[in-house]
């Protein structure tokens, strides 16, 4: 009996010590293999201020500036990497068992629940009111921080500021903003500045000025929120490891799409995207080295894009647009592709409605691109501008707004998009009934 016994315990002995050998020689090899791949890729070592791993891709500001010091970081990391591909210096085995659970769990996603927004926006020429508008409706329903990247010419600095500054106190504790001034490549600055619309390629080198934020919505001044920013900013979540933007098609039909039947240049997917409405993760865009059609050697953004405006500077007809349609055309496994929803503008109304997810779920954001705000061209999209800019902070907003709103879109039915208009309400309800049932008593 004894011998049984003696030979049950080293059995159990001779298991546990095997366990622990796999389970160190498991850490060893991931903390190798990510040491290799940093060397590899020339990435400087985490130990200097922001250097930051090529694999932590947290929205907002990059580093832990904000985050009250303290970090997880197994959770840090586990929902942007899976556990393969954790970098050298974080915990091993540990990390390995906490990131399947964390990631089981969501609580990585619900580490950033939080975060402030990030929105950038250029504004040159007469673009001071479309633009104030814009802000106002994305802080008029997002109930989580925001913070505004205005990049706008010299004299217009002055009248953002003091708008902005004139707003209800109530409204500016949610929202902090920076104004920026058009700056380009000193050699070639005047052939950035009269692409398309004027300063409309600063959009272009918005990574290589915002270098201390990871991740930024941009926007085009004619776009209007129908729904919190947060939504459109938790889409980061959906990022793989490998998308670094995140934008919507051009067109949903390919019988009025321009770039399948007009363009002169290459462009991404059947109908090309459009730039009105991009999400990016610019610590990844930074990083990044871009395939190309001008050379075998891949190159950076901020090597690319020079070159690439010479190469196409007579083919293309939508400027930075077209270029980032280029650039994702060799690198399409880089761009996370959202629904028109998201960017909904005349094109998907104009000729009978091509939005399939708007009509499932209504607009989301609405883009006003060919000045229709400002003439008659769509009165339902007039319409939606006019009725965000007339309402005044502090009114009930069903009643000063919403209401308002459907009465003038009923006159607008002899439109497509007018009798399509219901879509831009839909979306709408929803965020006002939710910003009036939180708001405080008395409000």
């Amino acid at each position: 009996m004894r011998c049984y016994l003696r030979a049950f315990l080293l059995c159990m002995v001779f298991t546990f010590f095997s366990l622990l050998y796999v389970f160190s020689q498991l850490a060893s090899t991931l903390e190798h293999g990510d040491e290799w791949r940093v060397k590899e890729r020339g990435v400087p070592d985490k130990s200097g201020h922001d250097a930051g791993s090529p694999l932590r891709k947290s929205p907002g500001l990059s580093g832990l500036r904000g985050r009250g010091g303290g970090l997880d970081r197994c959770k840090s990391v586990s929902y942007w990497s899976p556990y393969w591909r954790l970098p050298a210096d974080v915990c091993g085995v540990d990390c390995l068992l906490g990131s399947s659970l964390s990631a089981r769990s969501g609580s990585a996603i619900k580490g950033h629940s939080n975060e402030r927004s990030h929105l950038a926006v250029v504004a040159c020429g007469p673009r001071l009111e479309e633009t104030l508008t814009m802000l106002k409706s994305a802080v008029l329903f997002s109930k989580k921080p925001l913070h505004f990247y205005i990049f706008a010419e010299d004299e217009l600095h002055d009248s953002f500021r003091d708008a902005l500054e004139s707003w209800p106190r109530m409204i500016q504790t949610k929202f902090n903003f920076t104004i920026y001034p058009i700056t380009f490549p000193k050699e070639n600055a005047k052939d950035w500045k009269k692409l398309f619309k004027p300063c409309a390629s600063q959009r272009l080198f918005l990574p290589l000025i915002l270098k201390e934020v990871d991740s930024l919505l941009y926007v085009d001044t004619d776009i209007l929120f129908l729904q919190p920013v947060e939504d459109i900013w938790a889409l980061l979540s959906q990022f793989n490891s490998s998308h670094l933007a995140a934008m919507a098609p051009e067109h949903e039909e390919p019988r009025i799409g321009w770039y399948n039947r007009f363009a002169r240049h290459p462009y991404y997917g059947k109908t090309g995207i459009n730039s009105g409405v991009m999400l990016m993760n610019m610590t990844r865009l930074r990083e990044k080295f871009f395939k190309n059609d001008m050379t075998a050697v891949a190159l950076k953004w901020e090597e690319i894009l020079m070159p690439l405006l010479q190469k196409y500077k007579l083919n293309i007809t939508w400027g930075d647009q077209d270029l980032l349609n280029i650039i994702f055309y060799h690198n399409p496994e880089s761009l996370y592709v959202f629904p028109c929803q998201w960017n909904y503008r005349p094109d998907h109304c104009i000729y009978g409605s091509n939005c399939q997810q708007a009509e499932q779920e209504g607009v989301f954001i609405l883009h006003g691109n060919r000045g229709v705000y400002h003439d008659d061209k769509q009165p339902a999209f007039r319409a939606v501008y006019e009725a965000i800019q007339k309402y005044q902070f502090g009114e009930n907003m069903e009643a000063s707004l919403l209401l308002p709103l459907e009465a003038s879109l009923r006159t607008t039915t002899h439109t497509y998009c007018g009798r399509a208009s219901h879509l831009f309400t839909k979306r709408l309800k929803r965020s006002i009934m939710s910003v009036q049932r939180d708001a405080p008593p008395g409000r």
